[in-house]
């Protein structure tokens, strides 16, 4: 798994907090994973956060969801239910206490789901995260496909953005991209008919490019790599982009 940047440690506190949890009833790796990375979004899709028994009391009431006899959990427990991960698009990712197994607690959709896992026998860099692809697996219908990437929440994070504007003899986005990686070989890259990312250990970060609107251009860096990040913004300006307040 590729590591977009230096995770940050749990605080003691945090660290104090899980011990005191029952970690029979959380998914397998889950606490090791958070020791291990800290807090932070897996293949820009599930945001993997520390236990958290409050934000989904408030749901209890808003009726979002059909309950009967086949629902995992009635409409009263969803107060009672710890988050432990959300999705981009706003699904929960949830315990309760008293239920086996993770529930589902989607945005889009009238039923929350219950999610079997199979029983994985130790815990280490990839037990969470092969739990995550099952989940993924079994609430979309198919895999993730491409390279695994986590991205820690470092809370010093910097980004900037440009715009490459159309015009004659100027590059594509895709044709840029091809660009940077001769002049700036990436330690990882992921392209699809959307989007292109280009991972740089030396920036702690991305630069992406956005071919869905075929101009934007951001770069995603650490503050301590800002000396990085300049040279990259200077080779894109020189290809034509520019700055975005």
């Amino acid at each position: 798994m590729y590591i977009v940047s230096r995770p940050k440690s749990l605080s003691d506190g945090q660290n104090r907090g899980l011990a005191m949890e029952d970690a029979t009833i959380y998914p397998p790796g889950y606490f090791w994973f958070l020791r291990q990375f800290g807090e932070g979004t897996y293949i820009g899709w599930m945001n993997v956060q520390l236990p958290d028994t409050e934000v989904l009391k408030p749901f209890a009431e808003y009726g979002l969801w059909e309950h009967d006899e086949d629902s995992p959990i009635t409409e009263e427990q969803i107060g009672e239910c710890i988050a432990i991960g959300t999705t981009v698009d706003g699904d929960f990712l949830a315990i309760h206490p008293q239920t086996a197994g993770l529930l589902w607690l989607p945005r889009h959709a009238e039923r929350i789901k219950a999610i079997s896992l199979q029983a994985r026998e130790s815990e280490d860099e990839s037990t969470y995260a092969l739990v995550l692809d099952e989940i993924y697996l079994q609430m979309y219908g198919k895999s993730q496909e491409g390279p695994v990437y986590y991205e820690p929440w470092t809370g010093t994070r910097s980004h900037l953005f440009l715009r490459l504007p159309p015009g004659e003899n100027q590059l594509s986005l895709p044709e840029l991209a091809e660009a940077c990686k001769a002049d700036f070989p990436p330690d990882l890259s992921i392209e699809t008919p959307y989007t292109c990312f280009l991972f740089y250990q030396q920036l702690g970060g991305y630069v992406r490019l956005n071919y869905a609107n075929q101009q934007e251009v951001a770069v995603f860096y650490e503050q301590e790599a800002q000396p990085a990040s300049a040279v990259i913004e200077q080779w894109l300006l020189s290809k034509g982009c520019e700055a975005r307040s």
